[in-house]
C-alpha cells in the first residue's frame, strides 16, 4: 500500500474528504518521525513498535572485487510486530 492508496482508504473508511486525510496521514507520519530522531520508542497497540537501533561498526567484504572494506556505525529502523498483527498475519 502506498501512501496515496493509505489516503484514499482512510478518506473512504470515515468519510472526510481526500485533503483532510492527507493532513491526517501527514501528522501521524511526521510525529513518528520526529519521536525516531528523538530516540524515542513507538508502540502502537495490537499493531506493533517502532524503535532505533545502532550498528557497531565493522569489517565488511566488497561483493564485487572481494575486498575488505570498513563499515562505518549506523543506526536503523527496527520494527516489531505486536502480537494481535502477528496472529492475524499467521491465520493468512
Amino acid at each position: 500500500m502506498t501512501k496515496s492508496e493509505l489516503i484514499e482508504a482512510i478518506s473512504l473508511k470515515i468519510g472526510v474528504p481526500k485533503k483532510r486525510a492527507e493532513d491526517v496521514v501527514n501528522a501521524v507520519f511526521d510525529s513518528m518521525k520526529d519521536a525516531l530522531l528523538g530516540d524515542e520508542r513507538i508502540e502502537v497497540r495490537g499493531f506493533g513498535s517502532f524503535s532505533i537501533r545502532e550498528r557497531k561498526a565493522k569489517k565488511g567484504r566488497n561483493p564485487r572485487t572481494g575486498e575488505q572494506v570498513f563499515v562505518d556505525k549506523k543506526k536503523s529502523i527496527h520494527f516489531r510486530p505486536g502480537k494481535e498483527l502477528r496472529s492475524i498475519v499467521d491465520k493468512k
